[in-house]
């Protein structure tokens, strides 16, 4: 049936596809001829990609246009393991099926180019492959590595994202449409380090999740890999075999072949693998790697977080946290943060429960309960509101709020017992005879059994009464009971604790202020609340003084601060009466009481309580005054122990930090521990688990400054630097953004931000560029069909840190291979002409020389190839000499315009053209084309004066030659590689390079025509020739010059030869190698003529300090190498006398010669070599020769060193006659760096040649010792000790040699080195040198013979340098004490005066690097006294000063970078004390005025610091009395008395008397008249507290209806406001002195009533394995009615699991039964045959 309907399915689709094609009709009439869509099939395949198609029906008789079957992807999760390939499963189906005539077993053919979708499979074991089936199954991959499916046998495109159609790809992480910043590119090499004593080794760890793997070993070890899974499970494979196969999951495919192995791994691995290497053979092995390793850790945005409101609209925030992919786990930001490729994603907000809240129940408090205790009841009103969305409460119908119980309206309250008091039992009586009195405790006890408060005091008890001994006494019978004395009174106390706050409003008073007056008397005041307890809320609540009940305390009461000074004695006993009235009328009325304890000091571990004494009023029982009670017969203090119980472990609280942010909501944290009290002595304690403490942990975390910050900027991340170097800018964005309460941000627009914008642009990577070639853009390829070459040029460039760039000589720049500039290039292949195969493509015989005509010719002929430096009115003939190819077929064009004959030139049939009388107009390049072959022939004029005429070739137009100059010109001096392939280049290629090859060749034809001993005419313009010519007789053509030939020829390689020797010379030498070799040029190519030179230079001969010496221009010299050979040079480059104008040469320091040619192997066993080159000694090698030609006026004297040592000459080691060095049968002692030393009276010169074994690295090194303490640069040899100052730029050399070429590599104390420090030469540059670059730098050579270790130690030299401060001396001065005398020396000397006798200590504030050497002198010269050296030096203690040691004391730093001396000079004086002066008197009058002596320190009768004279005694002083007389009269006035009011306005008074002090010091009252002459009588009344009375006012508090915070337990609000007493509203400040009533508490409500109900879990989703899960349904609903409401009202209480995991077992040995629910499909499939299948669908597949 499957494969009937997919038949149908195809076959409208080629119907729709046939229809598709008719005349398209209008949109309007397309839609309404077809029926709807129809619903979509089942998916052809249960996992791994399947498709699923849906139909429609055409509903007119005309035909619809479009298609009628549309698919979509479907099951589009991965298939289990197990499940195998769906190709394979329908091959397998076929098994049971004879193929003509024998079963076979089918294995899938995959990846079909021609047609991927139809079922081809092979017979196992044979080469059998058979079509099975037309197509496969709809869903089937078309190709193994691709997601492209078969849908009705055509091969559909599929994205990453399972999605038909979809051209979306994966990224190099294995994201679908990534951009691959979830993964990073690792590349690298290794290079083996085997051998036979270490086996193996490993190359590189590649971690789980990494993909694309590539490894290649080149050499002969071998790869193999372990593997460690996230389980830690390990494993291993020994890649024995080419192949492909699993490890971990993993697929891998390994080839091996003989020389190398290549190990692929697509990924992603499953696994941590190790790959590793194993020894195999002496010959070093190398590996290089590639593969993206992912970023383990990433941000990962979270679900939203609750909303902030259950109904009625809120919102909700996301956030980002750190997830680790390995352990599946949430970590730390700071493990993302490393990554910057991680950009944490942004909060998002969104509104949520937007319903708006159902009506509810709302109450109003309760009201205060109509008793304190026995019962009483209380009531509230209950009313059903709504809120709506803006959070406005309104009163609604009550049946809306019927579905919760109403809440009750009335309650009982306080229905505990009253407190009563309980009277002890009575003391003993206090006599024992006779009549006495006997004490007892009364408490108040409440209905718990508790000490408290709150008993009617009209029903005390009595605590004292008579009592009568019937013993008789021997005395008189007391009239009144003798009052209790010790220790009586310690057993008749009450135990009232009145400070204690308790349910019922009290008075509690607080602690007496001091008293008013600090002597006499005065009063004190307390402040006395009415207060009571908040159970619900546990604090203390303010009321007004008439809700408790009851006397109030006093807050008032007089105190006596004892006798003022100088008046007790004036006070006469009837004031004393007036104040406190009669002691027989206070005895009488007022007593003292016990009145209770205080508070227990500590509540656990053993507390103290001391007794109240209280003064009453024996009549009333009220507290009085205690000024009215006797002080003498107050009881003693009295104290008893209380709460000895041991205290429980308890939280100990820190403060809580300052806040992480001033605004936006911050967080402050604090400490909280569990400790233990062992001891309250020793206050002693111990830290326990949190678990020991009963009561919850406080918070450690709170939220602070929770308000909406100001707008200001917040900039982005600097996004990447525009330039890796040379100076760039980077940029960022600024936004305008505002930090609210919520943690959240809000951006603004940018006119809210007012501080100034933070810089959006900055500079960046600021450092030079390292040097770089700058290469052009290919040419064309040489050939326009077959293999050939391109070519491109290449200039050395610097880029600046100021963004510009500037051309510098190409040895600057790394070595560029040849590969670089030339490439291979192929086109289509060549049509082949019906000739013979045998026949060959044309050819032309070019000659590639250079001509320089030397005397006026009619005519001349050349051959194409080479270049003509020709005198104008000449014609020529222009040869091309084309084999193979037919010469009348040949064209001519002139830079690159085709030539036609004119009259001035003439195109002959003959392969050869003609140019009549050459003109400047005839300058250029001229072609000549013989089918695919091309040569060319360039053409300059020379003028008058003997100088080339410049003349712009016609066929080139002035724009094209100006756009082609600026490349050109930068690109004209890099030709190292233009010899050879030349003329393999495109046209417009070669014409570029010949014009530059021609222009240098100028430059030397210049200076050949230009050199005096060059023959010929002093040529005028050709115009004068052209008149001249006209003008004379061909007689007189006849000169004695036409014995020369008409032109000069050389070797185009000759002159290549010179300008490459040319570019490799130093700058200072260029000038004096070019003449040199132009006048060596000029000999060679006038060998023949000899007598007309000789005649032309026997004028340079001059006469050298009176000595006759020759320089013979004709010596004969063979070949360009030996001509510069030191004789040779001189001879011909006299060092004074100048072959051109005779002038004497100046003196010149010496300069070698340097040369790039490399060594000439003259014979299987000689060697010769010029410096600056390598020389690989092999074991056939009997000689080297090394050259050394030196220039220099005097002469250079030469001679030779070995490594930095002289070289000691014998038979095998021989000095040459031309300075050169040869060493005879070399031998391994040879190898080494060979210095040629050039020398004379104006300096040197030196250039090394290093001679290796066998290729191996060899580093050119010192062992000196370089000591730099001036020179800002300095540059030594590799293996030398360096000791330099600060801030020099220190250039370590390491000369390498080695064939093939070493690689270097800088290390310092071990570490690799950047390479931005290394220079091109190899070179390391320390620039600006500091403390932190001293270390061991270590340059190691490397190449494939072996390598080289060198190292030079850096040690930075400071010179001693002066300090601000001495920390030894501080130090010393704290142990010896402060009293010894110190001082600091200074470079400008330092000043310090003690005293004979004593000690001193002397400084020397002084460091450097290596620490300074302090030697201390006195008087300038070594110290003879007795003195004490301390802190290495830097102290000196001379001891027991005399006057013999006045002078100057020195201290001399000494250290290898310099030396600093410091002085200070010591003074000899003696310091005393003086008591000469009188100071002033201490009172004008009165009996107290006295004069002490002055005391002063004197230092040569002048006044210094009391400090320096400390040491000596003090003379004794007696004080001298003075102004000893009677005052005169004075008011005198005593404190203002309390405010007779705390607010409001009240009044203060105090009294004034007016007295006289005597000169015996008695005070004696006067008459008000006799003070008010001296002045005016002072107040003693005035206004106090005039400020407004102020209280909290609270509202009612509002109803129930905040969020639930328990069972029943909701929250209440109410507000406070502060107003005067006559309730007008003032600003709360007015109050802020005031307790402040709770705006906020706990109240019950019905609404919170609620729990979370959980249903049953749901069946299993499987019997066993991994993947069963089960759920339930959690809702929250009320306790009473069981109906569900919204889950927030349940948010105070955790909510259940609503999933969990069920029946993980292990599915072996279970009985057969089918374990996943697609197993018809299996049975439909025929797959039952699979192992796989059969196991899982067990029962299924056995009814099968």
């Amino acid at each position: 049936m499957e494969g009937c309907r997919w038949a149908t399915a195809g076959t409208l689709l080629l119907t729709s596809l046939v229809l598709s094609s008719r005349t398209a009709r209008s949109e309007e009439d397309r839609d309404s001829l077809w029926d709807a869509w129809g619903s979509w099939s089942e998916c052809s395949r249960t996992c791994g990609g399947g498709a699923s198609y849906s139909l429609r029906r055409c509903l007119s008789s005309k035909t619809c246009e479009g298609r009628n079957i549309r698919y979509r992807t479907c099951s589009n999760v991965d298939c289990p393991p197990e499940a195998g390939d769906f190709r394979a499963q329908q091959c397998s189906a076929h098994n049971d099926v004879k193929y003509q005539g024998q079963f076979y077993e089918w294995l899938p053919v995959s990846n079909d180019p021609d047609n991927p979708c139809s079922l081809k499979c092979q017979a196992k074991g044979t080469t059998l492959v058979v079509e099975l089936a037309p197509k496969v199954l709809d869903g089937t991959r078309c190709y193994t590595e691709s997601l492209d499916m078969c849908i009705s046998g055509l091969c559909q495109i599929v994205g990453c994202d399972r999605q038909l159609g979809s051209t979306v790809k994966e990224d190099n992480c294995g994201v679908c449409n990534g951009d691959g910043s979830t993964c990073r590119l690792v590349r690298g090499q290794y290079k083996s380090q085997l051998s036979a004593s270490k086996l193996d080794d490993t190359v590189v760890a590649i971690p789980y999740g990494s993909r694309h793997v590539r490894l290649v070993l080149k050499g002969p070890d071998h790869l193999y890999l372990e593997t460690k899974t996230l389980q830690g499970v390990k494993g291993e494979n020994s890649l024995s075999s080419t192949g492909s196969f699993l490890m971990d999951n993993s697929s891998i495919d390994f080839q091996k072949f003989p020389d190398k192995e290549i190990l692929r791994i697509s990924g992603p691995l499953t696994a941590d693998f190790t790959v590793k290497i194993r020894y195999a053979g002496a010959a070093d092995s190398s590996v290089q790697f590639i593969f993206y390793q992912p970023i383990i850790h990433r941000w990962r945005e979270t679900d939203f977080f609750p909303c902030s409101a259950s109904c009625g609209g809120g919102y909700q925030l996301t956030s980002a946290e750190c997830f680790d992919l390995r352990s599946n786990r949430v970590v730390a930001d700071q493990y993302c943060h490393y990554y910057p490729e991680n950009i944490k994603p942004k909060p998002k907000l969104q509104e949520c429960n937007l319903d708006p809240c159902p009506a509810r129940w709302e109450s109003t408090p309760w009201t205060a309960c109509s008793s304190s205790c026995g019962g009483g009841i209380q009531s509230r009103s209950v009313s059903c509101v709504e809120e709506d969305i803006q959070g406005h409460i309104s009163p609604v119908e009550e049946w809306k709020c019927m579905y919760t119980p109403k809440m009750p309206v009335v309650q009982p309250c306080n229905i505990f017992d009253c407190p009563k008091w309980l009277a002890q039992e009575w003391s003993p009586c206090t006599v024992s005879c006779g009549q006495g009195l006997r004490y007892r405790v009364v408490l108040c006890i409440d209905h718990r059994g508790m000490h408290t408060g709150g008993c009617s005091p009209k029903t005390k008890p009595h605590i004292k009464e008579e009592c009568i001994i019937p013993t008789p006494c021997y005395k008189p019978k007391e009239k009144l009971p003798v009052e209790a004395k010790l220790p009586w009174y310690k057993q008749a106390q009450e135990l009232e604790e009145g400070a204690v706050v308790s349910e019922e409003p009290s008075f509690i008073p607080e602690a007496w202020s001091a008293c008013s007056v600090t002597c006499g008397v005065g009063s004190q005041m307390r402040l006395v609340k009415c207060q009571v307890l908040l159970s619900f809320s546990q604090s203390v609540a303010d009321l007004p003084i008439d809700e408790c009940e009851g006397p109030k305390p006093v807050s008032q009461q007089a105190c006596y601060s004892g006798p003022c000074s100088g008046e007790a004695t004036e006070y006469n006993p009837e004031e004393t009466d007036l104040l406190y009235g009669s002691l027989q009328e206070f005895d009488e009325l007022y007593d003292w009481e016990y009145e209770g304890f205080t508070q227990c000091s500590e509540s656990c571990g053993g507390g103290v309580q001391e007794a109240v004494v209280t003064c009453l009023n024996k009549q009333t029982r009220d507290t009085a005054d205690e000024m009215l009670c006797v002080s003498s017969r107050r009881p003693p203090q009295l104290l008893k122990a209380c709460n000895l119980e041991p205290c429980p472990p308890r939280w100990e609280i820190g403060k809580w930090s300052t806040c992480s942010l001033t605004c936006g909501v911050g967080l402050q944290t604090r400490d909280v521990f569990c400790s233990h009290l062992l001891s309250r002595e020793t206050n002693e304690t111990v830290i326990l688990a949190d678990e020991l403490c009963y009561k919850p942990k406080p918070s450690l975390v709170q939220a602070c400054n929770r308000f909406d910050c100001p707008p200001s900027w917040y900039p982005t991340e600097w996004q990447e630097c525009s330039q890796t170097c040379g100076g760039g800018v980077q940029k960022r964005d600024t936004l305008c953004k505002q930090r609210l309460a919520d943690g959240s941000f809000s951006e603004l627009p940018k006119t809210f931000c007012s501080a100034p914008r933070p810089v959006s642009q900055q500079a960046c990577k600021t450092e030079d560029c390292p040097n770089e070639w700058l290469l052009s853009d290919w040419t064309q390829c040489s050939v326009s069909c077959g293999e050939g070459t391109q070519t491109r040029n290449a200039i050395c460039r610097k880029m600046l840190k100021t963004g510009g760039s500037i051309i510098i000589n190409s040895s600057l720049c790394p070595p560029l291979p040849f590969s670089s500039l030339v490439r291979p290039c192929a086109l289509a292949t060549c049509a082949r002409h019906s000739r013979p195969a045998h026949k060959q493509s044309p050819h032309i015989m070019a000659v590639k020389k250079v001509y320089i005509q030397t005397r006026k010719q009619k005519k001349l002929h050349f051959i194409v190839g080479g270049y003509a430096y020709l005198l104008p009115k000449t014609s020529i003939v222009l040869r091309c000499p084309a084999r193979r190819f037919r010469k009348s077929m040949i064209t001519w064009e002139k830079d690159d315009k085709r030539l036609i004959s004119s009259a001035h030139i003439t195109i002959a049939p003959y392969g050869y053209m003609k140019i009549h009388h050459l003109k400047p107009s005839d300058t250029g390049t001229y072609t000549c084309t013989a089918g695919p072959v091309q040569e060319y022939f360039v053409i300059k004029l020379i003028g008058s004066n003997k100088k080339l005429i410049a003349g712009q070739p016609a066929g080139i137009r002035e724009e094209e030659a100006m756009k082609k100059a600026s490349i050109n010109e930068a690109l004209r001096t890099q030709e190292k590689h233009l010899n050879g392939i030349l003329f393999n280049r495109s046209k417009a290629e070669k014409r570029g390079h010949l014009a530059d090859r021609s222009s240098r060749y100028d430059d030397i034809v210049s200076r050949l025509l230009q050199h005096r001993g060059w023959p010929g005419e002093d040529l005028e313009s050709w115009e004068a020739q052209e008149s001249m010519e006209r003008n004379a007789s061909s007689k007189e053509d006849q000169s004695q010059e036409y014995s020369l030939p008409f032109t000069m020829v050389t070797e185009q390689k000759r002159l290549d030869d010179i300008i490459r020797n040319l570019s490799q010379q130093p700058e200072e030498l260029k000038d004096v190698y070019t003449e040199q070799l132009v006048v060596q040029l000029a000999h060679e190519v006038f060998k023949s003529p000899l007598e007309h030179q000789e005649s032309v230079l026997k004028a340079p001969r001059r006469r050298i300090d009176s000595t006759s010496v020759e320089y013979p221009f004709h010596k004969h010299v063979s070949g360009f190498a030996s001509s510069l050979r030191t004789s040779s040079a001189e001879a011909l480059l006299p060092t004074s006398v100048d072959l051109a104008n005779g002038s004497r040469r100046p003196a010149r320091k010496p300069a070698i010669l340097r040369k790039i040619s490399a060594a000439q192997q003259l014979s299987a066993s000689e060697v010769v070599t010029h410096l600056g080159q390598t020389v690989v000694l092999a074991s056939g090698t009997l000689s080297v020769l090394l050259h050394c030609e030196a220039v220099g006026n005097p002469k250079p004297t030469i001679s030779w060193a070995k490594n930095g040592e002289e070289v000691k000459y014998n038979d095998r080691m021989l000095l040459q006659p031309d300075d050169s060095l040869q060493i005879l049968a070399p031998v391994e002692a040879d190898v080494g760096f060979y210095a040629c030393n050039a020398s004379n009276a104006l300096g040197s010169d030196s250039v090394s040649i290093a001679v290796t074994l066998a290729g191996k690295p060899l580093i050119k090194s010192s062992r000196a010792t370089v000591i730099n303490t001036e020179l800002p640069t300095v540059t030594v040899d590799i293996g030398s000790t360096v000791k330099t100052i600060k801030r020099a730029n220190v250039t370590i050399s390491c000369q390498v040699a080695g064939v093939p070429e070493a690689e270097v590599t800088w290390f310092k104390n071990k570490v690799k080195l950047h390479s931005a420090h290394q220079l091109h030469d190899g070179s390391l540059l320390i620039a600006n040198v500091s403390l932190s670059d001293q270390g061991l730098y270590s340059c190691k050579a490397a190449n494939l013979r072996g390598e080289v270790t060198e190292s030079t130690q850096l040690l930075v030299l400071e010179p001693p340098q002066p300090l601000s401060q001495l920390e030894d001396l501080t130090a010393v001065l704290s142990t010896t004490g402060t009293t010894i005398p110190s001082v600091l020396t200074s470079t400008s000397g330092t000043k310090m005066t003690i005293s004979p006798g004593s000690s001193v200590l002397i400084g020397c504030a002084v460091n450097g690097h290596p620490t300074p050497n302090i030697t201390w002198l006195f008087a300038g010269e070594p110290l003879n006294l007795k003195h004490h050296v301390l802190a290495a030096g830097h102290i000196l203690q001379v001891l027991n000063v005399s006057d013999a040691l006045e002078g100057e004391f020195s201290c001399l730093a000494e250290n290898e970078a310099g030396s600093l001396t410091q002085k200070t000079s010591l003074t000899i004086q003696e310091y005393q004390w003086s008591v000469d002066k009188l100071m002033a008197c201490s009172a004008s009058c009165g009996h107290k005025g006295v004069q002490l002596p002055q005391l002063r320190c004197l230092l040569d009768g002048t006044e210094v610091n009391t400090s320096h004279c400390k040491e000596k005694p003090k003379p004794a002083l007696q004080p001298i009395p003075c102004n000893r007389r009677d005052c005169p009269s004075r008011w005198m006035v005593t404190s203002w008395s309390s405010c007779t009011r705390s607010c409001g306005g009240g009044v203060q008074t105090r009294r004034v008397t007016c007295q006289r002090l005597t000169a015996k010091g008695n005070s004696v009252p006067m008459s008000n008249d006799a003070c008010a002459q001296g002045s005016k009588h002072p107040v003693d009344t005035q206004n106090c507290n005039r400020q407004p009375c102020v209280e909290w006012v609270a509202s009612s508090w509002g109803q129930c209806n905040g969020p639930c915070i328990g069972p029943r337990l909701a929250v209440q609000h109410r507000q406070i406001f502060c107003q005067t007493k006559d309730g007008i509203s003032v600003s709360s400040d007015q109050c802020s002195a005031l307790p402040r009533p709770l705006s906020t508490q706990n109240c019950w409500t019905e609404v919170c009533g609620v729990h979370w109900r959980v249903s049953l879990w749901t069946v299993c989703t499987a019997t066993c394995g991994n993947y069963g899960f089960q759920s339930r349904r959690v809702e929250c609903v009320h306790i009473h009615t069981n109906k569900p409401v919204l889950d927030h009202y349940c948010s105070w209480r955790p909510r259940p699991a609503n999933w969990q995991r069920c029946n993980i077992t292990p599915c072996e040995n279970m009985e057969c039964r089918d374990t996943t629910r697609y197993c018809e499909k299996v049975k439909q499939l025929k797959l039952c045959q699979l192992t796989q299948f059969k196991s899982r669908c067990c029962g299924t597949c056995g009814k099968a």
